[in-house]
């Protein structure tokens, strides 16, 4: 395949979102029907509906600009994780190498196209990946294909209150919901990796979500750790986590998968939460790491109190039977044995040895 101003391809490059949940869907294919929306070289035209009740889709940019990023040619998104180029690039730490200038771009473009020839297949990004980068992008992906993508877009005529045409309309009678931020989005900076504010609200959201702030309750020492298995032994645990500071213990929870790790002092439960933000793997198997729990406050730790008391008094060891004199009152009413001490059975007689 020589580089000129025109691709032609029998199939094209598609994720299993956009190419839909029916096995025997067909396309319509025109050949050189369309200029590609980054190089804008000519290229096979691919038409297609992914499902019933869904919109027509069709290809935007040219294979050889799909391969170069490995993205879908109709949605742009990352093949393998799902994600938009931004999102993918920043968790890999990737720059954008394809020249917005058109004569720049067609060199570069060239010289790729060549190189993709001899290789037969999509520029593979995984081996650019650093751990930290390898378990966001595994967090983050989307594992199974949104088919609700596919949908109709809303009808505009609609939301203004204009449409006559009722059921037949193949537009969705709906209001628009969410920002109206994420309506504004460009090919072209989708493609690149910038300004795309899909990418930005994921990433921003993703964030938040790994940001672990240390309670400010100093005697919290111990760490929550989710997503456990069979294969992560106490034993596994305590070596990965024995490095940051000095345990008190290590307690596994199997019917939770999950584990309780207590520190004898907050530097190591600090020192390990800061580390677990770029990721904790234990045998290829990925965990999520939060700050304990504080102690209970209120109801639930004064009847945690009343139990213990119950167990301390005479009555649990079995030298007396339970009485008004020595059971305490429940948690929030008043003691009125204080008040009135006649009401104490054993004064009046109602039990003697």
């Amino acid at each position: 395949m020589s580089f000129t101003n025109e691709e032609d391809v029998e199939f094209p490059i598609l994720c299993e979102t956009c190419l839909g949940e029916n096995p025997y869907v067909r396309m319509t294919k025109e050949r050189l029907g369309k200029g590609c929306k980054i190089c804008t070289r000519a290229f096979t035209i691919f038409r297609w509906l992914p499902g019933r009740g869904m919109r027509y889709k069709k290809t935007e940019i040219c294979p050889t600009c799909a391969k170069l990023k490995n993205v879908c040619q109709t949605c742009i998104l990352d093949l393998e994780h799902g994600l938009p180029v931004q999102v993918r690039d920043t968790a890999l730490s990737i720059q954008d190498e394809v020249p917005r200038e058109e004569s720049n771009r067609r060199d570069y473009l060239a010289k790729m196209a060549n190189n993709l020839e001899v290789m037969g297949e999509q520029t593979d990004f995984s081996g650019k990946a650093q751990p930290a980068g390898r378990e966001m992008l595994k967090r983050m992906a989307r594992k199974d294909p949104y088919y609700q993508r596919n949908r109709p877009h809303i009808c505009s005529f609609f939301v203004k209150g204009q449409c006559t045409r009722g059921n037949e309309c193949p537009y969705r009678h709906e209001m628009p919901q969410g920002n109206a931020e994420l309506a504004k989005q460009n090919i072209v900076d989708r493609y690149h990796g910038n300004n795309d504010p899909v990418a930005r609200r994921m990433l921003a959201r993703s964030l938040k979500t790994d940001k672990l702030d240390a309670p400010e309750d100093k005697s919290i020492t111990s760490l929550f750790v989710l997503g456990l298995d069979q294969s992560v032994t106490q034993a596994d645990l305590r070596d990965h986590f024995i490095p940051f500071g000095e345990l008190k213990s290590v307690v596994v929870v199997p019917k939770g998968n999950c584990a309780f790790v207590n520190y004898k002092n907050r530097a190591g439960a600090e020192a390990a939460a800061l580390a677990a933000l770029s990721g904790c793997s234990i045998k290829d198997k990925s965990l999520k790491v939060t700050w304990g729990k504080p102690k209970p406050k209120g109801p639930k730790s004064e009847l945690a109190q009343a139990d213990a008391i119950r167990k301390d008094t005479p009555a649990a060891t079995g030298s007396q039977p339970p009485t008004r004199a020595n059971i305490p009152p429940p948690p929030g009413a008043r003691d009125d044995s204080a008040l009135y001490p006649s009401q104490d059975p054993t004064a009046q007689g109602a039990y003697s040895k």
